[in-house]
Parts: C-alpha cells; sequence; structure tokens
C-alpha cells in the first residue's frame, strides 16, 4: 500500500491508485490511531463458496465483529450470482445495524435492522427460499426486528458478541 498514512495529506492507495483507509481498526470497524494495534481486517473481494460465507461471517459474529461480518456479505453480494445478490446485501444491513447498535449509534442500528430485516423477508418471499445454505432466514428476521424494537425502548448499547444472530438455526 502507498501513501503514508501519517496524516500529512497523501492518501493511502492500493497497489491499482484505489484510495484504502490503512488505519488500524477495532472489532467494530471504528478507525484507530496509526500505530495502534487494530484488529486483523477481513480482505476485500474474496470469492468464497456460499456456504463458506455463512461460516466466516458467523464466526465473525461470535466474535463480536459484526462489521467484519458484514465485509464478507458485501463480498457475495458483490460476486455472487444475480439472484442472491439481494439476499447477501440484507445479510450485511443486518451486520451493520448490529455494529452501529453495538458502537451507540442507536437511531441508526435500529434502522438497518429493520431494513434488513424486510430485505431478508422480501428476498425470502420473492423466491420462496427460507433456508439458502442452510440458514434461518425466518430466525434471522425475528432476531433483528426483537433486537432493534429492544435497543429503540431501552436506548442501551449492545454487546456485538453476545446479541449476535445464530444463521443457522
Amino acid at each position: 500500500m502507498s501513501g503514508t498514512g501519517d496524516g500529512g495529506g497523501a492518501r493511502d492507495r492500493d497497489d491499482e491508485g484505489r484510495a484504502r483507509n490503512a488505519r488500524p481498526r477495532d472489532g467494530l470497524g471504528r478507525p484507530m490511531p496509526y500505530g495502534t494495534q487494530g484488529v486483523r481486517r477481513q480482505p476485500e473481494g474474496v470469492v468464497r463458496a456460499p456456504e463458506l460465507t455463512v461460516v466466516e461471517a458467523q464466526e465473525l459474529l461470535d466474535a463480536g465483529k459484526p462489521f467484519h461480518a458484514h465485509e464478507v456479505f458485501e463480498d457475495a453480494w458483490k460476486s455472487g450470482p444475480e439472484a442472491e445478490r439481494g439476499l447477501w446485501r440484507a445479510l450485511a444491513q443486518v451486520a451493520v445495524g448490529l455494529t452501529h447498535a453495538a458502537r451507540g449509534n442507536l437511531t441508526g442500528g435500529v434502522r438497518l435492522l429493520r431494513r434488513g430485516a424486510g430485505n431478508v423477508e422480501e428476498w425470502a418471499r420473492e423466491t420462496g427460499s427460507a433456508r439458502p445454505y442452510g440458514m434461518d432466514l425466518d430466525g434471522v428476521v425475528r432476531w433483528a426486528r426483537a433486537l432493534a424494537a429492544e435497543v429503540e425502548a431501552t436506548g442501551v448499547v449492545v454487546d456485538a458478541g453476545a446479541r449476535a444472530p445464530v444463521l443457522r438455526g
């Protein structure tokens, strides 16, 4: 990666010249100061089998890293078959909703959890598939809506790892 990353005006860029932020990040994806130890970032643009996407995303969710799980879902959304893009995009929204609820952006978290739940539900209805790759989409929808309602009612920041959804139920 080129660029100084020292705040001196040069932008972090990858080998193709695209802007990238090389700052370390915490487990919820928040940028940390240069020189601090962050968590290992998910590589971008990885093409995985759908089953592996589900396994990796679940591991990240269980570890309290929903931001990183969102990136795994995003890879599937961008590289998968057109017919499944809505599913992976919706799951990415759910993961980002959990990210925001854990970061303390409760309004954004509630909004994204509900939007993601609605999009998961819509994809399942349109395709007639409630259990793609062994996932329990009805369970994911119930989880996201229940968490959104709880966060909205209590105003309490959630522990992402303790409140992770179970993708395969």
